[in-house]
């Protein structure tokens, strides 16, 4: 603010209606929907407290030092007494140690006491300038209602814009000595000069401090959603890593599951044919305990594959488990076969090369549905294993006929994990399982993995195999006929019934 004419009272720091428009300006944010008057400014904490009052006692102290070197200066003819100067500089800057609990209220209070000290012509100009810039600042920045912050700020504007006005008048019809105001074109007297300045100076003066007001708010509340943001972000990240390790103790389980599954059942079936034969064929029954003995290593192995892929390196672990895969299906039926199971083995169609993944799945799938039918229809059942390569699609098939079925009550507490590990498995390929019985007796397991890795019946959840009499007879008697005599067929498919759900 500029320094006031000698014969003059200060000028007030009340710019005119210029300064209307910087008194509110539209909040934007760093991307956020909150809108402006959704969120509070928290209140100040002890040490901006602390900081406010030591502010506000420097600004007073830096008062009182230039009141008293003005008075010494002689700027004024009539200044105000030095008490009252001294009362109407506390009453300006000492109310911004509350500024930010109390912005509206200490504006009004400043508002006041710098129109009194401005009319009693308090010769210290300078530091209540700034003191008012502050107060008139904090307004805009620490009322979390911006209506009331936008209202209260326009009416101050409004009661300094009048008390200009006011003075401009009184220096118009009363000027100083020897000032003549010039009226004409082309003529501006020192007098009108004065005046215009004082309107261009207050008019930035209540600009700059609404501005920086608004400013502050905005900033604060960004910060705040940033931080907020930050929070929530780092709560999904916990909560996607918690998702994550689910899936992959699920994943685990399953693999688990299906390898221990196959190789201890196979153990079982081939220790209790070498405890029968252990008397009567000590050979036949060597040959099965070399059996159990492979099974067990073969197990060793794929535990150890799986718990590699918990090290610290996960391709030591993966690259072990992803060896897994169709061509691997013929050992799994020769085991089979050593464990009593009359199986027969087709690949039908033209090899393609297959997705690791949906190899690993077609593999753990056919294991599974051995290890089942090894379980549920006996050692003297006839299994039918076909491998079959579509245009589109590959599908792996094993039905048994569920002639060796043994007469005992199912387990309660079987709780069907193994096909649920397979339909997760078809699942994760974007394909179809159909497990069921067939009509004439025995099971049926189809996996359908699309070559694409995804097709439209398995993203729209259609049942691409199912039990419509019409349909389900149409598709799968040839591969009954397959089952019962042997016969290859190019499309060849068992028949089923509703049914089982097996682990």
């Amino acid at each position: 603010m500029s320094a006031p004419a000698p014969t003059q009272p200060p000028a007030p720091a009340g710019g005119g209606s210029a300064a209307a428009p910087g008194a509110h300006t539209a909040p934007g944010t760093l991307g956020s929907t909150t809108t402006p008057t959704s969120w509070q400014r928290p209140a100040p904490t002890s040490a901006q407290q602390r900081s406010d009052a030591l502010g506000a006692a420097a600004l007073f102290a830096g008062g009182v030092l230039a009141l008293v070197l003005q008075r010494a200066a002689e700027l004024f003819p009539e200044p105000a007494g030095p008490v009252t100067s001294v009362l109407l500089l506390a009453a300006i800057m000492l109310p911004l140690a509350w500024r930010r609990r109390y912005p509206a209220a200490v504006l009004a209070v400043v508002t006041v006491a710098f129109i009194v000290a401005g009319e009693l012509a308090v010769t210290e100009t300078i530091v209540t300038n700034i003191a008012y810039f502050v107060a008139l600042y904090t307004a805009g920045a620490w009322i979390s209602d911006r209506r009331k912050s936008l209202v209260v700020r326009l009416v101050v504007v409004d009661v300094m814009l009048i008390w200009l006005l006011v003075t401009f008048f009184r220096v118009a019809t009363d000027p100083p000595d020897g000032e003549q105001v010039a009226i004409g074109p082309g003529t501006l007297s020192p007098l009108a000069a004065y005046m215009l300045l004082q309107v261009v100076i207050n008019a930035m003066y209540f600009a700059g401090a609404i501005w920086f007001g608004n400013h502050a708010w905005r900033a604060a509340r960004d910060r705040h959603l940033l931080v907020q943001r930050a929070q929530e972000l780092q709560a999904e990240r916990a909560l996607v890593e918690a998702q994550a390790v689910t899936i992959e103790r699920m994943r685990l389980a399953r693999e688990l599951h299906d390898a221990v599954a196959h190789h201890v059942s196979l153990m079982g079936v081939q220790a209790a044919a070498a405890r029968t034969l252990l008397n009567q064929d000590p050979e036949r029954a060597a040959v099965a305990l070399e059996r159990v003995e492979q099974a067990a290593r073969e197990a060793i192995d794929e535990l150890h594959s799986l718990l590699g892929t918990l090290r610290d390196d996960p391709e030591i672990g993966a690259e072990a488990v992803g060896s897994l895969g169709v061509d691997r299906i013929p050992a799994l039926v020769e085991d089979a076969r050593a464990a009593g199971l009359d199986v027969s083995y087709q690949v039908i169609g033209d090899p393609v090369p297959l997705r690791p993944l949906a190899s690993l799945n077609l593999f753990r799938i056919t294991q599974e549905a051995l290890t089942n039918a090894r379980k549920h229809a006996g050692a003297g059942a006839r299994v039918d294993a076909r491998l079959r390569y579509l245009p589109d699609a590959v599908e792996v098939e094993i039905a048994d006929d569920g002639a060796g079925r043994r007469r005992r009550p199912a387990r309660e507490d079987a709780g069907g994990l193994g096909l649920v590990g397979m339909r997760e498995r078809v699942a994760t390929d974007g394909g179809t399982l159909h497990a069921a019985p067939r009509r004439d007796g025995g099971f049926l397991v189809r996996a359908h993995i699309p070559l694409s890795g995804h097709d439209d019946g398995a993203r729209h959840g259609e049942q691409r195999y199912d039990d419509e009499p019409g349909r389900g007879e149409q598709r799968y008697d040839d591969g009954e006929r397959g089952l019962r005599g042997r016969h290859p067929d190019p499309q060849g498919r068992g028949d089923e019934a509703p049914g089982r759900e097996d682990g």
